[in-house]
């Protein structure tokens, strides 16, 4: 290896090993024991809304928080990455598909509702893998309003809220269904997209085609 190329791969290890991306890998490591508190919390998967049920709310909260501080870091400080351009949103899905699963498993959110939303999260994304030759989709503002509200629904849900007052447990169900609408909503706009992406894609690509011929 010349000197060169070490001092290319020592860059390539400092850039990956920035803030930002410490954040979103302590991020996936606290999804474990996201889980796990809640596992306590619910020995016969009953939830007994005890310390280990707040203590997961906030653990899910602190994570949510190094979401939007990592994001402010990396782009204030211009330490924007291509492994956190992929690791964030991992992140992020795994975060939130682990508490709705969670939360379906000990019978406080209907399974239909997690499904719904997994569908769409990870099909998106697997949408986007398959349309990056074309172009690379953005977010949305939709989609940005998609991830807060999903997220203060799951953190509502999070809360032992019907133990103090049942209709706070309604009131968490009401934001959860407006979070479900908005993510199938700009499900729909990203297919949309990649499929207005797809097809100018292959116009060009025709009219490179001919103008070669």
């Amino acid at each position: 290896m010349t000197s060169t190329d070490a001092t290319a791969a020592g860059k390539g290890r400092a850039e990956v090993w920035n803030l930002p991306n410490v954040l979103t890998m302590l991020r996936i490591a606290l999804v474990p024991f996201f889980v796990w508190f809640l596992l306590l919390d619910a020995p016969r998967l009953q939830s007994e809304a005890g310390p280990w049920r707040w203590a997961a709310a906030a653990l899910f909260a602190v994570a949510i928080y190094t979401d939007k501080l990592d994001g402010d870091i990396a782009r204030s400080r211009n330490l924007v990455t291509d492994f956190g351009k992929i690791a964030d949103p991992i992140a992020d899905k795994l975060l939130i598909g682990s508490a709705l699963v969670m939360l379906s498993v000990l019978g406080e959110l209907p399974w239909w509702v997690t499904l719904v939303i997994l569908v769409r999260e990870w099909g998106i994304t697997a949408l986007r893998f398959f349309v990056i030759r074309y172009g690379v989709i953005p977010a949305s503002r939709g989609g940005k309003l998609k991830t807060v509200v999903q997220t203060a629904a799951i953190f509502l849900y999070l809360l032992p809220l019907a133990a103090i007052a049942p209709w706070l447990g309604w009131a968490a169900f009401a934001v959860m269904m407006v979070a479900v609408l908005i993510t199938v909503w700009t499900g729909v706009e990203y297919v949309v997209e990649a499929l207005r992406l797809r097809s100018k894609g292959k116009l060009q690509g025709t009219a490179n085609g001919q103008e070669q011929a």
